[in-house]
């Protein structure tokens, strides 16, 4: 029996000894071969008919071709191999990372600083990278192969893509039938969604499209260091109709504003001391949760416990099962939940462990979301209305 294919990894990074760590790092995993090394984005381009990789890791600033201009030379020539940005902890590389997730790149890692010796360096980046390299490899192979849609139970015209297992939890367990039948008929208060591979360039689909009016606040946890999350709040804020901000302690939540949480810490509604004022965010700097801080179960558990059924939750691309057992408290207190597809996810980790349990009212597209949104939170309005319109006829 012939061995299994390896997955070919092509490095491009203008630092010698960065180089160096992360063959050391690809080479200590038997399933990952480097395909090649590049020095900047031009000579990365024109090796890759030759090389055929699977997968680039690419660095940010490099000379001749930087890895943003890269990265949009790749994707214009209809090329969507996973990309992994490598970057420093600076101000300039976090804010060209930010626009290079948003532009098509799966995901990041951050290059060690900081550490006593090489050997650290590379334990470090291995436990960063590796993990991040089976997940976008794996979904993209699996990606490539077309599969029908299967029926969603209980939701009439309702479909879920076809399970990927490797990439489901075991813990995802089917949801309680009864439970997971019942339709949405309260009206939202609030929109929460958590996120985390994959997620810049997703919210940079569904965020842009909320109208100006649109009436309800949006919360969201993307799993991102807190320099990144602050850039990523200023960067949809150019882009979005609706105000957008990284949270500050003890600010209220008000319609017509998008929230993102801050990297390296929780981020939890808490209900106000006086009933008419409406809920406060807090940010805590409790342990991670599902390896993560923020975590989208936190967000997710305390809006349940402060807005009851006036929850819209929506899990977007990511790795793991963050958010599967906040969806499950959200949907037990009768609030809706929406899920993206595998086809349109990055990976479909954290969408696909609530899809598999049973949890998502709906499982959509990307391009999708906001729409489902808008009219989820339409319908619900006009609902009440039509009611009363019919009592008094």
């Amino acid at each position: 029996m012939a061995p299994a294919r390896r997955t070919r990894i092509l490095i491009v990074d203008d630092s010698a000894v960065m180089r160096s760590l992360l063959r050391s790092v690809v080479s200590s995993d038997a399933s990952l071969e480097v395909a090649g090394t590049a020095t900047d984005g031009a000579s990365a381009l024109s090796s890759l008919g030759l090389l055929h990789p699977d997968l680039i890791l690419l660095d940010v600033e490099m000379p001749v071709m930087d890895g943003l201009v890269t990265l949009k030379e790749l994707r214009r020539r209809g090329n969507r191999m996973p990309v992994i940005m490598c970057s420093s902890l600076t101000q300039r590389g976090a804010r060209v990372t930010i626009e290079a997730l948003a532009g098509g790149a799966a995901d990041y890692v951050t290059k060690p600083t900081g550490q006593a010796g090489r050997e650290a360096a590379q334990h470090t980046l291995t436990q960063q990278l590796i993990p991040k390299i089976h997940a976008l490899t794996s979904a993209s192979r699996r990606q490539s192969i077309a599969q029908p849609p299967l029926p969603l139970p209980g939701f009439p015209g309702a479909t879920r893509p076809p399970l990927i297992p490797a990439l489901i939890p075991a813990s995802a367990q089917p949801f309680n039938q009864s439970i997971m039948q019942q339709p949405f008929f309260a009206t939202p208060a609030v929109v929460a969604i958590g996120v985390s591979t994959g997620g810049p360039a997703a919210l940079d689909v569904v965020l842009p499209a909320l109208p100006a009016g649109f009436p309800l606040p949006v919360v969201i946890v993307q799993h991102m260091p807190e320099l990144f999350t602050r850039l990523f709040a200023e960067h949809l804020n150019g882009r979005c109709k609706l105000r957008v901000r990284e949270v500050s302690e003890g600010e209220p939540v008000t319609a017509g504003t998008i929230y993102i949480a801050r990297g390296n810490w929780h981020l939890e509604a808490l209900a106000a001391p006086v009933a008419s004022a409406p809920p406060r965010l807090h940010l805590s700097q409790g342990p991670p949760v599902n390896h993560c801080r923020p975590a989208v179960d936190v967000l997710f558990g305390s809006m349940a416990k402060v807005y009851g059924s006036g929850v819209l939750a929506v899990v977007l691309t990511g790795m793991g099962s963050d958010g599967m057992i906040g969806c499950r408290i959200i949907r037990e207190q009768g609030g809706c939940v929406l899920a993206q597809d595998q086809a349109s996810s990055t990976v479909w980790g954290m969408p696909g462990a609530v899809a598999a349990a049973g949890l998502a009212h709906k499982v959509l597209p990307l391009d999708a979301i906001a729409p489902e949104i808008f009219r989820i939170v339409g319908h619900a309005r006009q609902l009440p209305r039509d009611l009363s319109r019919q009592a008094v006829s």
